[in-house]
């Protein structure tokens, strides 16, 4: 049995100048399950997912996918690494000037996973399908969508390459109760049937009770616990206490 963590992070230490942001964090996430990363703002979640991704490189530490460094090493490497990946952005990201079947299908045009343009975009119609939304939607630009049809094509593209790993930045962002609540219901289904690894950071306790197998809390740029989604109204553990039920900021002693 492969024991090997699809994610692994080990005494990852990040600095922005004088400000020191990731302070050694530990953190590893098997192969199929969905951890949810959670903590105040400026905390150091949105920074340990750049690290990962490969838009920041950690000034120490380790970080691997599937047992392979991805920290310092070449681009070339790199990139190959990244054909795993797919991403859900906080804002959705899409490019104006390009179709909704243009922006889902923007990795399928391009590099080492080219295809056929009209291929591309049979692809990219059967993805926006999967979330949802009809194949006539593939002609519009994202500026004739809503905001909750917007963030279904942003998932379609996170899964247009049937990705081994999906990162989802703050999903439910700007949505209302509502919409927000099909988006995590799509996460967790599509995720669950592409049997992919999955990551997220958010604010949003209703997804984290949605879309998590296990919760990781960081504070203070090292991560302060993880466990099951089912122990996080239940654990003594002050920084999830706090987090969890909307405390104001303080002294932690304060709160135990």
């Amino acid at each position: 049995m492969n024991n090997i963590p699809k994610i692994e992070m080990k005494g990852v230490r990040k600095s922005f100048g004088p400000k020191q942001v990731l302070l050694g964090v530990d953190l590893s996430v098997a192969m199929g399950e969905s951890l949810v990363i959670i903590g105040g703002s400026g905390t150091g979640k949105s920074v340990t997912l750049k690290c990962i991704l490969g838009l920041i490189e950690p000034d120490t530490g380790k970080i691997s996918v599937d047992g392979e460094r991805m920290d310092g090493v070449s681009g070339r490497v790199r990139d190959k690494m990244l054909e795993k990946f797919g991403m859900l952005f906080q804002g959705g990201a899409l490019f104006d000037s390009l179709l909704v079947w243009e922006n889902v299908a923007f990795r399928l045009v391009r590099g080492r996973q080219k295809r056929p343009r009209a291929e591309a975009r049979e692809m990219a119609i059967e993805k926006l399908r999967r979330v949802g939304l009809t194949p006539e939607t593939a002609d519009l630009y994202p500026a004739e969508l809503s905001g909750g049809m917007q963030k279904r094509v942003g998932l379609a593209r996170a899964i247009a390459a049937d990705p081994e790993i999906i990162f989802f930045d703050e999903p439910t962002t700007g949505l209302d109760p509502i919409m927000a609540d099909v988006i995590n219901d799509l996460i967790r289904d599509l995720v669950t049937e592409i049997g992919a690894t999955a990551m997220t950071i958010t604010h949003d306790m209703t997804s984290v009770r949605k879309i998590a197998d296990r919760v990781a809390m960081i504070h203070d740029g090292v991560i302060q616990w993880t466990g099951p989604v089912g122990e996080i109204d239940t654990t003594e553990n002050p920084y999830v206490h706090q987090f969890v039920n909307g405390l104001p900021d303080g002294p932690i002693e304060s709160i135990r």
